[in-house]
């Protein structure tokens, strides 16, 4: 049975991406492709402002499916997922990706996870830097950058599995929940998001991910320039009335 990528909008403003390829999701080309489409429609429908993105079952993902690789190796036809592809395509979205990691979370499914601006996690959750288990490397540019360089050298030099726990307190994840609360706290937290300014929500994303690359004066050039822009918007005339006004602001992206 070939696994797939299952996809619904909630709600007006929120789409999400769930894998499923029992038993532990591991990404095959069909659904790296769907994955990938679903980013892309998300961007294209401007009433989408949040992605999240799941796995089904007791798994999150466990990254690419070895067997498809041994396969190719030895001359079989199996067509080879563009994971490189697909981790590019999350890390430019200008939209917030929330990753809810329900279960196993490895090798390259934790690559996947990297790619995530913000990881809510199941207390059952594991996570493991497989690179070292399977004489590759892999997360060792961007975890550490994530969560800094010693509790990242833990999980990558180690290969071994680190729980929902550790890797809060890694700052891995923001939060930890019961396996059957997961969804509805992403979804909350997505919804939160969404019913925030978009353009602002987005301008805000785009400076994040550069503050740790630009210089001090021109980190802040960008966020002035940004900000500067952003005051002749609508929604921040429409934030100003409804503060003013004591009431809830109806963002219209304009």
């Amino acid at each position: 049975m070939s696994g797939t990528v299952h996809v619904e909008r909630v709600g007006r403003h929120i789409l999400m991406a769930e894998l499923d390829n029992p038993p532990r999701n591991t990404l095959q080309a069909g659904m790296v492709a769907r994955l990938s489409e679903a980013v892309s429609e998300a961007e294209d429908d401007p009433d989408i402002r949040v992605l999240v993105i799941s796995g089904r079952g007791p798994a999150f993902c466990a990254g690419a499916d070895l067997r498809d690789k041994r396969d190719a190796n030895e001359g079989r036809e199996s067509p080879q997922p563009d994971l490189g592809g697909l981790f590019r395509k999350l890390e430019k979205t200008p939209l917030p990706v929330i990753g809810l990691i329900n279960g196993a979370c490895a090798g390259g499914g934790l690559e996947l996870a990297l790619q995530f601006d913000i990881r809510l996690a199941s207390a059952e959750a594991k996570f493991i830097c497989a690179g070292v288990n399977m004489g590759l490397v892999a997360s060792a540019y961007r975890l550490p950058r994530l969560i800094g360089v010693a509790a990242a050298k833990a999980m990558l030099l180690t290969g071994s599995p680190f729980g929902a726990e550790a890797a809060l307190r890694f700052n891995l994840v923001t939060e930890v929940h019961p396996p059957g609360e997961l969804r509805a706290a992403g979804l909350a937290m997505a919804a939160r998001i969404a019913s925030r300014a978009p353009l602002s929500v987005e301008a805000t994303k785009r400076i994040a991910d550069q503050a740790f690359d630009l210089p001090t004066e021109e980190g802040l050039r960008a966020q002035t320039d940004e900000a500067r822009i952003l005051s002749r918007s609508a929604d921040h005339k429409a934030a100003v009335a409804a503060f003013l006004n004591k009431t809830d602001p109806v963002f219209t992206r304009g």
